[in-house]
């Protein structure tokens, strides 16, 4: 890239920035907060905060990551392995801390801290463009995003990697620093078999850069072969299904033929990016907070591919939805290149200012934070619309008569024992228990906890989930508690796993 961030960095400008380690500090504080009290008040799921809490805890024993909740639902067997889902073997860097606290708490500090660190790529990054109050804006920015809000209040996912490393990527590029960028995006590999998407953009920024071309070809056809061999080998090789997220039927039934439908009727792919409209929101929404900046920076193409993944599906809506984790992939590399985008304008007019007011003296300049400002201003407007929002419930903070019937269904299942266990039970069982989610499918377990009054995943109505207690009444299990609409069945046999 330029060479004036490579000399910043060699020269060391900037130094020791205290009030940044405050500002990571207490996001990370306030993140962490967050996820512990949506723990403590049942508002976590089985699905996927179990998903995790299973697998990590399996690499903390030097065992297969092995997540029994996930492939007894999905009818994979007791002995599936998470990496035949999704390929993110650096969960198992999580692993020691697991020796120090043992549950699914440990695994929501840890993806809070992930995302804070993000700040510090992202604070240089900024700082080298628009001065250090307009890279404390930018950090902000980050740190309060409805996509960080909303990735926490779905709990734990391999995305808590990659704001940090997609930021570092970035930076590092940007710094002069190639070789630290290349070893973030190998890391990068390591969190999920798609974000080689996320390099072949990143590859295409610099293609259009001189100078980076041969990097920028590099990256690409890297990143294309990594996901292909991801997606492809690894997968199938730890026993999963290379169809199973196979979401572009519309396109055609499989990678090659729906390329050729892109390449043939291309009009077709802008119908999908529009269909639902909610995906034409969702796009809104990931620029419009940072005003449209980062439309002005061909570091966007870097998010291109990863985006145009999900919003060509066209089944698994929650791919393109503005709730869940999939914006957090995304959004520091976004804010990086919002404040690129305000550089590049700025740039773009002082060259036309100068010359039209010649030696006389010019109007003044705007401040180079003042877009970064404009944006921590509007991601601060939108925070009381998403996640974040629900720190204002006294619900979060004080358990409810329903969560205190939960916590008491809980405590009667035995340390150790399997437990059939609804989605939102579930978190608050896999400390202690073997949990498999409670669904339509009979699986023998000796204990059941059951939820007859609302809705649970995966059921589709709370008439079902009665029924379902009658059918293991006449299975032959027992009620052994009730409260609040939560029921506790028992039956001594043996245990299926």
């Amino acid at each position: 890239m330029d060479e004036a961030p490579a000399r910043a960095e060699r020269t060391g400008r900037g130094g020791r920035r205290p009030a940044l380690a405050v500002l990571v500090v207490a996001s990370a504080a306030l993140y962490a907060l967050y996820s512990l009290l949506r723990l403590r008040a049942f508002r976590a799921s089985s699905y996927d905060l179990v998903i995790f809490d299973q697998a990590v805890r399996s690499y903390s024993r030097f065992e297969r990551p092995v997540a029994m909740v996930k492939g007894v639902h999905n009818g994979f067997g007791p002995d599936f392995a998470i990496l035949g889902d999704h390929f993110s073997p650096i969960l198992a860097l999580l692993a020691p801390f697991y020796w120090i606290h043992d549950g699914p708490g440990t695994l929501l500090v840890a993806q809070a801290v992930l995302f804070a660190l993000a700040m510090v790529p992202i604070w240089r990054f900024a700082e080298r463009r628009a001065g250090a109050a307009g890279a404390y804006c930018a950090a902000g920015a980050y740190a309060l995003s409805w996509p960080v809000a909303e990735a926490l209040a779905f709990d734990f996912h391999e995305v808590a990697f990659v704001p940090a490393l997609s930021a570092l990527m970035v930076e590092r590029h940007d710094a002069g620093r190639r070789g630290q960028a290349a070893a973030a995006a190998l890391a990068l590999l390591l969190v999920k078999e798609d974000m080689g998407l996320l390099l072949a953009g990143f590859g295409l920024f610099l293609l259009t850069r001189r100078g980076d071309r041969r990097a920028g070809a590099a990256y690409v056809a890297g990143g294309l072969v990594a996901t292909w061999l991801c997606s492809r080998v690894l997968i199938a090789a730890f026993g999963g299904d290379n169809d199973y997220y196979w979401a572009y039927g519309g396109l055609g039934p499989d990678l090659p033929r729906a390329a050729a439908h892109l390449l043939t009727h291309p009009w077709d792919a802008l119908a999908l990016l529009g269909s639902p409209p909610v995906k034409l929101g969702t796009m809104a929404l990931l620029v419009l907070p940072l005003l449209l900046l980062p439309l002005c920076s061909p570091l966007t193409l870097t998010v291109l591919p990863l985006l145009a993944e999900r919003m060509l599906a066209s089944r698994f809506e929650n791919w393109w939805q503005p709730s869940y984790h999939y914006n957090a992939f995304l959004i520091a590399v976004l804010v990086l290149a919002a404040v690129d985008g305000a550089a590049r304008l700025r740039t773009r007019f002082a060259g036309p200012l100068r010359a039209r007011f010649g030696n006389r003296r010019p109007p003044r300049r705007v401040p180079r934070a003042l877009p970064a400002a404009g944006m921590l201003a509007a991601t601060l407007a939108a925070v009381p619309f998403f996640a974040f929002a629900h720190l204002a419930d006294p619900g979060l903070w004080r358990p409810n008569e329903r969560a205190r019937s939960a916590a008491a269904a809980a405590a009667r299942i035995p340390d150790g024992a399997l437990v059939e266990a609804p989605n939102t039970v579930g978190p608050a069982l896999t400390g202690r228990t073997r949990v498999l989610l409670w669904d339509w499918q009979p699986r023998r377990a000796p204990w059941v906890i059951a939820d007859v009054e609302r809705l649970e995943f995966p059921f589709v109505a709370p008439g079902e989930q009665r029924r379902r207690v009658e059918t293991l009444r006449a299975q032959g299990y027992r009620e052994v508690f009730r409260s609040g609409g939560y029921v506790v069945l028992h039956r001594d046999a043996p245990e299926p796993w």
